[in-house]
């Protein structure tokens, strides 16, 4: 790394080199993404939830490959110490990677190795860009792929959005029961196939969205650990290629710790990798129709 002005510095990567602002904290394959993804214009950054989980898993990766011997424990403690200040909130603005990109989310991985990189060498006593002490893939990213960090980070970030998602729709079935109370000898028109039909309270009809909220709550509950069941460790396809074979693990034990969750490994980690997208939805249906 070089800089070509008090603005910007050079990086390289397998490709070739490239300017990136000297102001921020992210590399060249962000600076690339930003060029390659100008999609939505909603970036990582307006989803919170996501950088703080992607930060702790991290962080646990981290502690994991501290403890195995596969990085200096010096490295990995300014790298802890970077990932504590993303959890915390800080750097919030340094990742502006479009969330609709191509590869499964390799821009917002390294996107995140990048900062923690930047950061940590910063706590390190070193230049931003100076990846010759710690380096994005090799040193932050080591044990670790896109395919199995980012499926764990979107999974701990739906974790974290249950709280809020579980005290309000606590608050709107309470409602819908007080409304029941008040309205239990009011009569309305029952409608099926989009017409009146048969006479009914709308009591009897606000007890019946109050029911069905309870029933999500109650899939709330159920669904917490099976987002809990995490890949990582897995890498690229989920047989754990270029990984120490103790990784898996010491970074789910770790990840259990610091977060307090149920985290435990999946069962089928090749399985896994196409389990994303099902669990959530198959698990938690939908009340847009029902509540209408």
């Amino acid at each position: 790394m070089s800089e070509t002005s008090n603005k910007t510095r050079l990086e390289h990567d397998c490709i070739g080199q490239m300017e990136v602002p000297a102001n921020v904290y992210w590399g060249i394959h962000t600076q690339r993404a930003i060029g390659n993804f100008p999609v939505s214009g909603i970036t990582d950054s307006q989803h919170p939830e996501l950088i703080r989980a992607y930060a702790t898993v991290k962080r646990a990766c981290a502690i994991a490959n501290e403890e195995l011997g596969l990085i200096d424990p010096a490295k990995a403690e300014a790298i802890r110490a970077a990932c504590l200040e993303i959890e915390a909130g800080k750097l919030a603005d340094q990742f502006p990677v479009d969330v609709m990109q191509g590869g499964a989310g390799t821009s917002s991985n390294m996107n995140m190795n990048e900062v923690i990189a930047n950061r940590a060498l910063e706590i390190a006593g070193h230049q931003r860009g100076d990846y010759t002490y710690i380096h994005p893939n090799d040193d932050v990213n080591e044990s670790q792929s896109t395919n199995d960090t980012y499926p764990a980070a979107c999974k701990l970030a739906l974790i974290d959005a249950i709280g809020p998602l579980a005290e309000s729709t606590k608050k709107l079935a309470k409602a819908f029961h007080d409304l029941a109370d008040k309205h239990i000898n009011d009569v309305t028109i029952g409608r099926t196939q989009l017409q009146d039909a048969v006479p009914m309270t709308y009591g009897q009809e606000f007890h019946a969205f109050a029911t069905l909220l309870k029933s999500d709550l109650a899939a709330f509950d159920r669904v917490v650990p099976l987002l809990a069941q995490l890949n990582l460790g897995a890498t690229a396809i989920g047989t754990g290629i270029c990984a120490d074979l103790r990784f898996r693990k010491s970074a789910i034990k770790h990840l259990a710790q610091i977060t307090g969750l149920p985290v435990t490994a999946a069962p089928d980690p090749v399985a896994a990798m196409t389990d994303m997208a099902r669990t959530w939805p198959r698990r938690l249906p939908s009340r847009a129709s029902p509540c209408t």
